[in-house]
């Protein structure tokens, strides 16, 4: 079918969330179409060898970092924690967009999720799986990490239950679990329609293992949509929960511009933002790739415009908080780092830059042109990772200066920083672009369930 990119209704009305002519037939068609061409448009390849490179460069580094020893890092005393700790937190804000999406939009009944949450919950799988791995490395004896799972040992060591560090481990080892679940759960349906479309026996029988025997009877409908309502519920206090317990790292610390109540709240809110902009980068490329305009509208793309906007202004206010409390706390040592060293210090420029990127740029999004183009949209969500990375190495580099100048310092990263820190977009784009190739990127059992009465056969 023609993919119709239609704009908007008439002032007043709501634009359609499907375009075009499309009806359960031609739904199914387009999206299956993508997983079951034998071969894929050379331009994936292209892609895909750039992703492997990537991934290899972060191997080779990965086992450069294991057999040589975590000192070819930039970390030093005082900067203990530096672009590990960095590429963490930012992933893990990267993937709550994609529970946000599925489950609390889900709960809420706004429909216009439909088409981008399986995207969206992809990209949580993937970004977890990347946060997860600078933690792993950053041990330093990356064979001796089972020593910190609570298990009865002959070394009588227990991890330290009241650590934040811990609370980590199960906070994201659970949303990664229940992110898994909840996006292998939406896919069922969908995986089905694929091994009954499928034209040979491999694939038959590898979408068919997935499908669980899925039937679509209304008994196995009825369960599903009530195990899928559970799990919606039990991901909705995950979203806020996960980036809390992260910033616990900091919060519960004593280092100046870290022992603060407004972390909490402040990493969610910018969590939430980065994850958003990440959908924005990785959906407006792949619905002109894929031919998927009909289902990926307009109107989906304004609305997470509209969230990204929101986000930016509570990122925002939380800066100026920051500002506020540091002055009128009389805290010496508060003022000193965000009235002083952060703004005109060493790091001054990654300030400026985070700034601008969170908070200046995103207010585009109050124009409609600006919410409806799509290569500004681009534009705008690549540049707000940028400056939520940045947001993120500004609140680590609080360690280089703390109470005592005797003991300051410097980070620098190193070659292999900087190449880590690239080899982990390998990863990301890898698993996606794999996604995309053997996967359904749509949910179209939920699309089909928005179409207009009209477009039904």
């Amino acid at each position: 079918m023609t993919a119709v990119d239609n704009t908007f209704n008439l002032p007043g009305q709501r634009a359609p969330l499907v375009t075009g002519k499309a009806d359960y037939a031609t739904i199914t068609q387009d999206v299956c179409a993508i997983a079951e061409q034998h071969r894929p448009p050379r331009s994936w390849y292209i892609a895909f060898a750039v992703s492997v490179a990537t991934l290899g460069v972060l191997g080779a580094a990965i086992v450069y970092l294991i057999t040589t020893g975590i000192g070819v890092w930039g970390n030093n005393s005082p900067a203990f924690w530096g672009f590990d700790i960095v590429n963490f937190v930012f992933w893990v804000g990267i993937g709550h967009a994609g529970t946000l999406i599925s489950a609390i939009l889900f709960l809420f009944r706004q429909q216009w999720r439909t088409s981008i949450n399986r995207m969206a919950e992809a990209m949580t799988i993937f970004a977890v799986m990347c946060a997860g791995l600078f933690p792993a490395i950053h041990v330093g004896r990356v064979w001796l990490i089972y020593w910190l799972a609570p298990y009865p040992n002959w070394l009588a060591m227990w991890p330290n239950f009241r650590s934040p560090l811990l609370w980590d481990v199960f906070a994201v080892s659970t949303y990664a679990t229940v992110s898994a679940l909840f996006w292998y759960l939406g896919m069922i349906p969908d995986l089905a329609t694929l091994r009954d479309r499928a034209q040979t026996p491999i694939r038959r029988m590898a979408y068919g293992l997935f499908a669980l025997g899925w039937t679509g009877s209304a008994r196995a409908w009825h369960h599903y949509e009530r195990a899928y309502l559970l799990l919606a519920a039990l991901a909705t206090p995950l979203v806020l929960s996960v980036h809390s317990v992260v910033s616990f790292d900091f919060a519960v610390s004593q280092v100046p511009g870290w022992h603060t109540t407004v972390f909490p709240p402040y990493f969610v809110a910018g969590a939430i933002f980065s994850g958003f902009a990440m959908v924005i980068t990785l959906a407006v490329p792949a619905r002109a790739y894929f031919g998927l305009k009909h289902l990926i509208t307009p109107r989906h793309l304004e609305n997470i415009c509209k969230v990204i906007l929101v986000t930016s202004l509570m990122v925002g206010y939380a800066y100026s908080i920051e500002l506020f409390t540091a002055w009128y706390s009389q805290n010496p040592y508060e003022s000193f780092l965000f009235l002083g060293n952060r703004p005109f210090g060493p790091y001054g420029v990654f300030y400026w830059i985070m700034v601008t990127c969170n908070v200046v740029i995103p207010q585009l999004f109050w124009f409609k042109k600006c919410r409806t183009t799509a290569w500004i949209m681009v534009v705008i969500a690549i540049l707000v990772n940028v400056g939520m990375w940045m947001e993120r190495f500004v609140i680590m580099m609080s360690l280089t200066r703390d109470f005592l100048p005797s003991s300051w310092g410097l980070f620098i990263p190193t070659p292999i920083d900087i190449v880590m820190f690239i080899g982990s977009f390998g990863l990301f784009f890898t698993l996606f672009l794999l996604f995309c190739r053997y996967l359904p990127v749509v949910a179209m059992a939920e699309v089909k369930t928005v179409l207009p009465h009209g477009h039904q056969p």
